[in-house]
């Protein structure tokens, strides 16, 4: 059960709105003052916070203030109530971090959609995403999907690549955030002898190029179109406002973002120690989970070997030799070039 806390100082308002809560099914706590408002948020620890604003000993932009210092309470969503409707007490609490602004008289249905909104939101973003890029992607869909990312790519142009072609080089300022709408892409850089190495890999419905926005720097890869693929290009201007008008938002990413070095070193760590073999392993079942999310089971891996071996880090000879290996110990199958995982626990649970 969700907890709420109602922070106002007139009773009959506190008590009416703890009712309505209540009815609703969530666990209600109440507090007639600032003070003891900030009090009830560090010892409850609530899901949502209510608060008038004009109150005695302290003021709603007091609490607000107060709770978004500390690291227990800053992430809780806080909702204004309040009889003051002025644009500037609106703007005022948005910019300390309020989450949404309800003026007296309310209505009960009104309320109850905004609470239900906030923790909507709240949930996904405090869900468990993967560090780095790959995780940022996840939540700009999930925020998209349900509504609280106002950045809907149907509404730009898609423009048709053909396969070898760039989407973007390394060492260039970002202009866009691009989704893959069809086909499959690969970023990779090139070390000083000239060998590429596969940093990731897109399909139908990934976003590309968002860490370089997010950090405001140069594309430190290049992308590259692995098999005909239809892209849309949302200019960065846009993608960059509707991820910083909304401060809990915005956090979550930069701190996705900050984690994509301790996962790229990570990864790096696994190419260097682990054997060919489980680094082979690993990444047919990578590659098969980033370009089969409707059809895990059945679908084969469609790319080259250079890709894959690319990807791994390691030499195509070396790869095929290990390919051959696993289709013998019947883990995966190929046909017409194309390969098919047919143990993927075992695949990924390769002891050495």
């Amino acid at each position: 059960m969700k907890k709420i806390l109602v922070v106002e100082d007139n009773m009959q308002i506190r008590e009416n709105t703890a009712e309505i809560l209540s009815l609703a099914g969530y666990e209600t706590y109440e507090a007639e003052n600032g003070k003891k408002g900030v009090e009830a948020a560090l010892h409850k620890k609530p899901d949502l916070i209510i608060c008038d604003i004009m109150m005695p000993e302290l003021d709603g932009y007091g609490v607000l203030h107060l709770l978004k210092k500390n690291p227990d309470t800053e992430h809780i969503p806080f909702i204004f109530l309040t009889a003051k409707a002025e644009r500037a007490d609106f703007r005022k609490g948005m910019e300390m971090g309020a989450d949404d602004y309800i003026s007296k008289p309310f209505d009960d249905i009104e309320l109850l959609k905004a609470i239900e909104i906030r923790l909507k939101k709240t949930d996904i973003i405090k869900m468990q995403y993967p560090a780095g890029e790959k995780g940022a992607g996840e939540l700009i869909k999930d925020l998209k999907d349900s509504g609280f990312l106002a950045l809907d790519p149907e509404l730009y142009d898609s423009e048709r690549l053909n396969k070898r072609m760039n989407l973007y080089k390394e060492g260039k300022r970002p202009k866009f955030l691009y989704v893959v709408k069809s086909g499959k892409i690969k970023t990779y850089r090139v070390n000083d002898d000239g060998k590429e190495y596969i940093t990731n890999l897109y399909s139908a419905g990934d976003y590309i190029g968002h860490a370089a926005l997010l950090e405001d720097a140069n594309y430190n890869d290049s992308a590259e179109v692995l098999e005909e693929a239809e892209v849309i290009a949302i200019p960065k201007e846009d993608f960059l406002q509707a991820i910083f008008h909304d401060l809990n938002i915005t956090t979550r990413f930069i701190k996705l973002i900050s984690k994509d070095v301790k996962a790229k070193e990570e990864r790096l760590l696994h190419l260097a120690y682990d054997s060919l073999r489980k680094r082979v392993a690993k990444a047919l079942v990578d590659i098969h989970q980033k370009f089969n999310k409707e059809n895990k089971d059945a679908a084969s891996i469609a790319i080259s070997r250079e890709d894959i071996a690319q990807y791994i880090g390691t030499a195509t000879e070396s790869l095929i030799r290990t390919l051959s290996d696993f289709k013998s110990e019947k883990l995966i199958e190929i046909n017409d070039g194309k390969i098919k995982i047919t143990q993927p626990d075992k695949l990924s649970n390769l002891l050495y």
